[in-house]
């Protein structure tokens, strides 16, 4: 068995390299460049800041990820839920692409970075879990619905404010006798490159072809006479600042929720990502460290003035596609950035808009999961219901109280798993193996014994229910019960609320001449559970392991009826 190394400070998303990996990883590293530069660019459009904000996600904060994290293959950078999030909580407080807007989005990364260090600390990396795969998927397919539908107006020429994306499509139609032929043009054109493209390779770079083609065609042309270009976009190194606000608690406390909520989401994304790599190849995962590293990489976002980054399944998988098995495919992605910051942001100038409208619905378009839906519409199809009330709420009434929904409908799945546990009673086989029997069976292990086994952690949500499931079991008057144990080998805790539940339940048994009694399957004196039952009802009734129980319960009839105990 191999032991566990601690991973290093730094690059252990890197190290170990051998020398024949090195040209896979540089070759993966210019292709997510290829495919990821135009991508967030087009982010951009979702999160309302200007087209170099995209670029700078792939600089500093892609790169102090690549050095800190812990997994190798998780790509960092900009994400459409947490864009689509932070134009809906922004868009009150300060017109899209202003200096103003590009602060506050500063300060949003400022936030999520420190929250995500304070979860590295404090291993809460747990509240990943608790946003279900299928809330999830109702929620991003929600957001690719909501901007798919944002992006139309672009896509036609026409400018629509920031709502949410049912409001957009009826600002749309009024204007639709103003569309403007040479955007859906130009647009049409993208699409269709992109698409076919994709069919003949999906790891080759439709997009910048489409775009670059687009801006060529526009430069040509002139075409910004008649559509609205990018314009001047500026290069250079981005400056290391605090956003430029008036800081205030109010404001933080303001912008609090929506920190919250892009904490959730990046803590599932990232989490989700991380594991099925690490899993794939078999690779050890330090969730406290990548989490430190996402925080980092949020502070970089927010001290070079662009916006929140979280981990990108998508883009990870750009690059498993293309052979990059380490961060080094990453750290090539940030130089190919760095270069283009610095000698080529003037070819952006007359990059179409339309062109990146364009590229924002193909990316909604993607978002939405129907193959995911249909899968679980076939496993699961009450928790279908719960992504398609999802996605409802968050084309409807937008992103912000979409993740809100999200989270609660998530707990409510949790809760109600939890609420409603199949439990089982244990019966002992002539042979001595003990048989589960289910509750409606009523069969006691052994004269004047019943085994009755909780299979979840018993708390609050759950306490009344297993009462009642005790109750029924120890009401009939034709059976002759002495001891009534609670096997808890699957309780791990037990909460204020189910200990008091079980001391009224030892009252109301002994009421009616049974003695409750508890027993665990594993000898585990340890056992978080045991020391809780030890401490509220002795030693004396708290059993090691169900041998123990039914030696237990013998001596005790024997005594009471005067005789000595079976072997």
């Amino acid at each position: 068995m191999s032991t566990l190394v601690p991973k290093p400070w730094c690059l252990a998303g890197v190290l170990p390299l051998k020398p024949p990996q090195i040209l896979p990883e540089v070759l993966a590293g210019l292709t997510l460049a290829a495919i990821a530069i135009p991508e967030v660019m087009g982010y951009t459009k979702i999160s309302g800041t200007p087209v170099i904000t995209g670029l700078t996600t792939l600089l500093v904060p892609m790169a102090l990820f690549a050095l800190f994290g812990s997994s190798r293959h998780l790509v960092v950078g900009a994400d459409s839920a947490t864009a689509a999030i932070l134009a809906t909580s922004l868009a009150g407080l300060a017109a899209a692409g202003s200096a103003d807007y590009v602060a506050l989005a500063g300060l949003l990364a400022l936030m999520v970075g420190g929250l995500l260090l304070v979860a590295s600390v404090t291993k809460i990396a747990f509240m990943a879990d608790f946003l279900s795969r299928t809330v999830l998927t109702g929620f991003l397919s929600g957001v690719g619905i909501q901007v798919s539908l944002h992006s139309l107006g672009g896509m036609s020429g026409l400018h629509l404010p920031q709502s949410n994306s049912i409001e957009n499509a009826v600002e749309l139609i009024p204007l639709l006798k103003n569309l403007n032929l040479t955007a859906l043009t130009v647009s049409a054109a993208v699409v269709a490159i992109i698409v076919g493209l994709k069919r003949v390779s999906t790891t080759f770079p439709g997009a910048i072809v489409a775009l670059g083609l687009a801006t060529v065609a526009s430069a040509q042309l002139s075409l910004k006479d008649t559509i609205a270009v990018v314009g001047s976009v500026p290069g250079g190194l981005p400056s290391l600042a605090l956003p430029a606000l008036d800081w205030s608690f109010a404001l933080v406390w303001q912008l609090g929720p929506t920190a919250l909520a892009m904490l959730v989401v990046i803590l599932a994304q990232s989490a989700a990502t991380a594991r099925a790599y690490a899993a794939r190849y078999g690779e050890q995962l330090a969730e406290s460290v990548d989490l430190r590293a996402l925080g980092l990489a949020n502070l970089g976002a927010g001290l070079t003035g662009t916006f929140v980054v979280n981990g990108s399944p998508t883009k990870s998988q750009i690059v498993d596609s293309a052979g990059g098995r380490t961060q080094l495919s990453m750290l090539v992605t940030v130089a190919v950035v760095l270069l283009v910051l610095l000698f080529f942001t003037e070819l952006l100038a007359d990059l179409p808009e339309a062109a990146l409208s364009a590229l924002v619905f193909l990316i909604g378009i993607e978002l939405i999961d129907l193959k995911g839906l249909r899968k679980i519409y076939r496993t699961r199809r009450p928790e279908f219901w719960v992504s398609v009330v999802t996605i409802a709420v968050v084309v409807v009434a937008g992103v912000g109280p979409g993740i809100v929904l999200a989270i609660v409908l998530s707990l409510i799945v949790h809760t109600r798993h939890g609420y409603h546990p199949v439990n089982i009673l244990l019966v002992r086989e002539p042979s001595g193996d003990w048989q589960a029997k289910p509750l409606s069976s009523r069969e006691p292990a052994a004269d004047g014994l019943m085994v009755y086994r909780f299979s979840h952690s018993m708390y609050y949500a759950n306490a009344e229910r297993m009462a009642e499931e005790i109750r029924a079991l120890t009401d009939r008057e034709d059976q002759e019960l002495r001891f009534f144990c609670i096997d808890f080998s699957c309780v791990d805790d037990i909460d204020f609320t189910a200990l008091e539940t079980l001391k009224t339940l030892r009252k109301n048994l002994r009421a009616k001449g049974i003695d409750l009694l508890f027993s665990h399957d594993l000898d585990d004196p340890g056992a978080p559970a045991r020391k809780q039952l030890v401490e509220a009802f002795g030693e004396e009734a708290v059993l090691a392991t169900l041998k123990e129980l039914t030696d237990y319960t013998q001596t005790m009839k024997a005594a009471r009826n005067g005789s000595p105990a079976s072997p």
